[in-house]
This record gives structure tokens, C-alpha cells and sequence, in this order.
């Protein structure tokens, strides 16, 4: 199980790292939408505490994109009056202000999603704008390597921890932004803030799919097992992805950002 670990989420966060760099900031943004560390913690989750465990934990993970939604709203705000590092800081503020609130909050899954949903919609509104073109710079090939150190570090400590955190805890803790982070830092160092807010647009717009992966993952985890679960909610999630990738290439042609240079 150990292996397991180390080798699957790395390899995901590998490949869809050289995806993103390859398609720009609003791709990775999106990309990273993808239940890439979440849904690894999930599976060894229901593999090691059982599948009532990791039902109510997908509930908690569910709520946990609330959080997020906000540290990505508190960011793109504060990027135009502070640089990265601050703006990240008062964001991951935001995220656990709302993390503790949430931990003592208990909904039907029903609810949970179309709160989650409603929420995701009015953030994604609120957003700033902007179609200013972005010179595209690669970042340094470690940070791909960052970001597979961080994502395999955060599976094994939150699925280590997970007895003490328990279900619910331990759901909204594996929405901490830290692949959001991440790339909008590195984004606003080589791109500028520009290219940090496209990030977190493109990850707003692929949330959609982190929703209803994890609300299939609950929903049937415990009656239909977990192969069938995981399975499932993979299937739904990609179709999902795929439409919202749609609206995100409606978004990148529309704002000229297809148009940027890269060197």
C-alpha cells in the first residue's frame, strides 16, 4: 500500500504538470480541477479505515471545495494590491477560517452538492476578469518535481493521520490548496499576476468535476463497493472535465490568451 502511494500520485501530478506547461496557465488551472491528490487519499481511505469512513469523508471533501473556492476568490482580489506570497498567505487564512467553521457543520450529501455547486458558480462570477495577453516563461524543471514531492507528502500524512483527524476532518483537509498555490506562485513569478488569476480561473472552471466525483464516491461507496465507486465516479468525472474543458477554451480564445508568447 505504501508503494502505492508513492508511485500513483506522483505519476499523476507528473504527467499533468508536462500538460499544462505545454497548454499555458489556464490549462494547468484547469488540470489541477482534477481530483489529482484527493482522489488517491480517498481510495486509501476506504482501503484502510473502510468504506463508512470514506463516505463520510468524501462528504467533507465535497464541503472542503467551499474553502478552496474562497482562498481562490481572496487571491485574485489581493493579487492587485499585494504580491504573491501575502496574497497566498491571507488566502490560506480564508481556507482555514472556513475549514473550522465547516468542521462543525453536518448536511445531507444532497444539500452538500448543490451548496458546493451554488457556491462554485457565484465565486466563478466574481472572479476578475481581464484579457491582457500573457509571454509565457517555462518555469524551472524542479518545480515539476515540487509538485509531486508536496502531493505524495500531503497523501501520506493525511491518510497517516486520518484515525486521528478523523472522516470529516480529514476530508476538508485534502482540499488545502496547495497545488493552487503552487502553480499561482510560480505563475506570478515568471508570468506575473496576470497569469496567477488564469490559474485559478482555469481551476474554479474545472471544479465541476472534483464535485461530482466525490458526490458519486459517497453516494455508492458503501452499497455498491468500492472498485465500482472509484470507477464510476472516474468515468462521470472525465466526461464532466471534458465539457468544462469546452467552456474553458471558450474562455482562452475569447480573451486572446491563446495569442500570448512563450519563450
Amino acid at each position: 500500500m505504501l508503494l502505492f502511494k508513492v508511485l500513483l500520485t506522483p505519476v499523476l501530478i507528473g504527467l499533468v504538470s508536462l500538460a499544462g506547461r505545454r497548454w499555458g496557465p489556464a490549462v494547468s488551472g484547469w488540470l489541477i480541477g482534477l481530483p489529482l491528490t484527493s482522489g488517491p487519499v480517498s481510495l486509501f481511505l476506504a482501503l484502510e479505515q473502510g468504506k463508512s469512513f470514506a463516505a463520510t469523508a468524501a462528504v467533507g471533501t465535497l464541503l472542503g471545495q467551499i474553502s478552496t473556492a474562497l482562498f481562490c476568490l481572496a487571491y485574485s482580489w489581493l493579487s492587485f494590491r499585494l504580491n504573491w506570497l501575502w496574497s497566498m498567505l491571507v488566502g490560506w487564512g480564508v481556507f482555514m477560517l472556513l475549514t473550522v467553521v465547516l468542521a462543525h457543520v453536518s448536511v445531507p450529501l444532497i444539500v452538500a452538492f448543490i451548496t458546493v455547486v451554488c457556491v462554485l458558480a457565484i465565486v466563478l462570477k466574481l472572479l476578475p476578469g481581464g484579457q491582457e495577453q500573457v509571454e509565457l516563461k517555462n518555469p524551472p524543471q524542479w518545480e515539476i518535481f515540487l509538485r509531486m514531492l508536496v502531493a505524495t507528502s500531503v497523501v501520506l500524512v493525511l491518510t497517516g493521520l486520518a484515525n486521528v483527524l478523523g472522516p470529516q476532518l480529514s476530508g476538508l483537509l485534502t482540499t488545502f490548496p496547495m497545488y493552487a498555490s503552487i502553480l499561482s506562485a510560480f505563475s506570478a513569478h515568471f508570468q506575473g499576476p496576470i497569469a496567477a488569476r488564469r490559474v485559478l480561473r482555469g481551476l474554479m472552471m474545472g471544479f465541476s468535476t472534483f464535485a461530482v466525483f466525490f458526490v458519486i464516491v459517497s453516494a455508492t461507496i458503501e452499497s455498491w463497493g468500492i472498485a465500482f465507486a472509484f470507477i464510476l465516479a472516474l468515468c462521470a468525472a472525465l466526461l464532466i472535465h471534458g465539457v468544462s474543458f469546452m467552456l474553458l477554451r471558450k474562455y482562452v480564445v475569447g480573451s486572446g490568451q491563446i495569442q500570448s508568447k512563450r519563450t
